[in-house]
């Protein structure tokens, strides 16, 4: 059993089943003669591995198993070595565990001491192509238990050059020990060995090797560049450094004790690496990757959840999918020699002539997204050039096409080229070049775009869309600062307050300032862009109203000539105010469906009346509001009170369910209160803009109709004696809202004229209870009209 056999891969074989039988059968070696020949036999083998790996050509020699039995030996795991004789002699054998205490000692004393163990497998050449394909016992397994017990820190061995070059030879299907190596390289990274040796870590993959494997990943100029490392081995890379930033942040009270403590890659590194890029490449290899593409979403989602957009995932199942791949087999010639050059001179034609760039652009769209990302920078640097008048609608849809594509690969920097061209021009003011940074901070710069985006809808949906991914990414940027920088702000705190005992105190406000923070910068991009949903000075002099948009519907329904009524219908439909108000639509009910919390902010920091028949028929999610308005009515100030009536009155319409009863039966007492307790001029500032909400809630809910004939009645003659002066004038109509009110019947005949007259008189010289009472009985006209009508 102790003979030197040829090196051949049958040699190979038989060394290695010898080994196991000297394992397996210690009765083998019962004299000191015996162990002694066994003891040269096994250091022959140790001489002649690299020799025999070699000339055999099998890459999982004898040399990885004697270095695995011997750290199983070290850590005392006898168990794994029974197991992994059985499986290589291909038979279960019943062996006792004190039956290796003698070659324990043999291997842990003479042969493989802990530092010999530790010096030689850093010496162990790396698996070359390493693959699930390759079987046996490989150096990566021993290094993996070498790293798990921690024996290259306690010798001060460096480990991490072996397992760049593993890393960067690997290949696919992959092999399932490497994301165990990885998880526990980093925890030797980042976790000391011992407490009495903080600083026994192991060195991190510098940042210069990780751009050194993804140089020339998405390709472009360069291709050799692009195949010198394999997709595995980028994923892997891609792997590590996301999973060594969350246990960075995971560990940041143990590594606060550390005097040299691990750095955090930097922002720049990460900017450069193809994240979307080698995740759809992950998408398509899932079986040959095994768990690998989970475990990358899962980091994905953690660390870039601006990057993990549902929307961007439909759109990528678009792309990818069959409808591209036939628009891609019509790729001509002429798509594939259109360079970047070319597209730039066509952009330059722009403002004499359409067809060059229209007909490159529609090339272009045959391109796959890879394909794409040299024409990236000109594309999105021209922009600017498309908001000027004349432009045609076909050339800005396929800009955005051509841009949502290329979002599927290079999305990060092709925000921050995006938000760069698309900044207001100003003379002789230099603009600002925003960074990745920048932009995570604040992510309202994206809003500071040229006015003119605001009404060309491709544009302002390339805009909306940034402005979502760096709001999701503004989230996550402050919660790892807030991770980061938590245990030195309370290192701080202590030593200046020397409070011990109120470490939690800190911690806690610093979560609430980071929660406000966002909820400010969330409710802000919501204002700004509600407010871009108002017509312009331009569009109201042309007859564009706020709400003409969503009232234009009704009328094109219900109108007497059909014809002249859908002409005015399409002309305010299709305008680029609505579309763009249908886009902010869309947005909004992603964030408040996402976070309700931000509907509840914004609404009671109330937004301008006149938007509300637009936001309440355009967004969904706008019924959660039927669960804050009893909280908001009941706030102090008139104004909210005014606007939460206003606003139910809108979704009772919208949403006429019994949830909407009970509100406005509860707004309808609540102005029956206020009656009671308003001055004069506050009474009038707040049931001029209410009345017409009362005839809304009469229509959703005709039960309410006493409850709020009987409220308009009050208001009257509460008006009516505090005009000591009018009374002739008053009495008249307190007895007409009577009899409007006994006899509705009689009335209703005459609804039209008496709106008429009232409308028809100059209320400016009136006293401001008389005009609420000429506002009492329009109202009350109104209601009584529908109601007989059956409306």
């Amino acid at each position: 059993m102790t003979s030197r056999p040829p090196a051949t891969p049958a040699g190979v074989r038989f060394v290695s089943l010898s080994f196991c039988m000297l394992l397996a059968f210690s009765a083998l070696v019962s004299t000191p003669e015996q162990e002694q020949l066994m003891v040269v036999w096994l250091s022959w083998m140790i001489k002649e591995e690299a020799y025999f790996e070699s000339t055999s050509g099998v890459s999982a020699s004898f040399g990885e198993m004697l270095l695995l039995v011997a750290m199983y030996f070290h850590s005392n795991q006898l168990s794994a070595i029974i197991d992994l004789v059985c499986s290589t002699l291909g038979m279960k054998i019943v062996i006792k565990p004190s039956s290796l205490s003698r070659m324990k000692n043999i291997f842990t004393q003479e042969i493989f001491t802990e530092q010999v163990v530790t010096a030689h497998a850093v010496r162990v050449p790396v698996t070359s192509n390493l693959s699930a394909n390759i079987t046996g016992f490989l150096p990566i397994h021993c290094i993996y238990q070498l790293l798990r017990s921690r024996s290259f820190t306690k010798h001060k061995v460096s480990i991490k050059d072996w397992i760049y070059r593993q890393l960067c030879e690997t290949s696919t299907p992959l092999h399932p020990q490497l994301l165990p190596l990885i998880d526990v390289y980093i925890n030797s990274v980042l976790t000391p060995a011992s407490k009495s040796n903080p600083e026994a870590t192991n060195q991190p993959v510098t940042e210069q090797e990780i751009l050194d494997i993804f140089q020339g990943v998405t390709g472009s100029d360069n291709t050799r560049l692009s195949q010198r490392f394999s997709i595995t081995a980028q994923l892997l890379v891609l792997y590590y450094i996301l999973s060594y930033e969350e246990a960075l942040l995971a560990n940041t009270k143990t590594l606060a004790a550390m005097q040299r403590k691990p750095k955090s890659y930097s922002a720049s590194l990460m900017d450069q690496i193809p994240i979307k890029f080698l995740i759809r490449q992950a998408q398509g290899l899932q079986q040959e990757l095994g768990g690998l593409h989970s475990a990358l979403l899962r980091l994905l989602a953690t660390n870039y959840p601006h990057l993990c957009i549902v929307d961007d995932w439909i759109c990528e199942e678009e792309i990818t999918g069959t409808g591209a791949l036939l628009r891609r087999m019509l790729l001509t010639n002429n798509a594939k020699n259109h360079s970047p050059e070319q597209l730039q001179e066509a952009f330059s034609a722009v403002p004499v002539s359409h067809t060059q760039v229209m007909q490159i652009l529609e090339h272009l769209t045959l391109l796959s997204a890879s394909e794409l990302i040299p024409y990236a920078e000109v594309l999105t640097s021209n922009m600017n050039q498309l908001l000027n008048a004349g432009v045609p609608r076909r050339i800005l849809q396929t800009v955005n096409k051509l841009w949502m594509v290329l979002n599927t690969v290079m999305p990060r920097r092709l925000w921050v080229m995006t938000v760069n061209a698309l900044q207001p021009s100003i003379k002789f003011v230099r603009q600002q070049k925003y960074t990745q940074n920048d932009l995570m901070i604040d992510p309202l710069i994206v809003l500071r775009c040229d006015h003119r985006v605001h009404r060309c809808p491709p544009l302002m949906d390339i805009t909306l869309h940034m402005l979502n991914g760096y709001l999701l990414a503004s989230k996550a940027y402050l919660s790892a600062h807030l991770k980061e920088t938590a245990e030195q702000d309370r290192s701080s705190q202590n030593n200046t307050l020397g409070l011990v005992g109120q470490t939690d105190g800190p911690e806690v406000t610093r979560e609430e300032l980071k929660n406000a923070l966002l909820a400010a910068q969330d409710s802000a991009a919501v204002q700004i862009l509600l407010e871009i949903c108002l017509p312009t000075e331009e569009e109201k002099a042309k007859g564009v109203n706020p709400d003409s948009l969503l009232r234009n519907v009704q009328s094109v329904i219900t109108t007497s000539t059909p014809n002249k009524g859908m002409e005015e219908g399409e002309d305010n439909l299709l305008c680029n105010l609505r579309e763009v108000q249908c886009l902010i639509c869309c947005l909004l009910h992603q964030m408040y469906i996402a976070d309700p919390n931000i509907a509840k902010l914004v609404h009671f920091q109330g937004y301008p009346c006149e938007l509300l028949p637009l936001t309440v028929a355009g967004i969904p999610s706008m019924h959660i509001c039927l669960d804050f308005i009893p909280e908001l009515i009941a706030q102090p100030e008139l104004e909210k009170q005014i606007f939460a009536i206003q606003l139910l009155s809108h979704l009772c319409i919208q949403y006429a369910l019994p949830k909407s009863l009970s509100v406005a039966r509860l707004a309808v007492n609540v102005m029956g209160t206020l009656l009671t307790v308003l001055t004069q001029a506050k009474r009038y500032a707040f049931f001029m803009p209410t009345l017409p909400s009362l005839v809304s809630f009469c229509r959703a809910f005709p039960p309410l109709y006493e409850d709020i004939m009987s409220l308009l009645i009050q208001i009257g003659q509460v008006c009516a004696s505090d005009v000591a002066t009018q009374t002739r004038d008053i009495d008249p109509i307190i007895t007409r809202l009577q009899q409007i009110k006994e006899k509705p019947s009689v009335w209703s005949g005459i609804c039209k004229v008496s709106s008429y007259k009232n409308g028809s008189r100059d209320t400016g010289s009136m006293d401001p209870d008389v005009q609420l009472c000429h506002c009492i009985e329009s109202t009350i006209i109104e209601i009584i009209n529908m109601s007989v009508s059956g409306i």
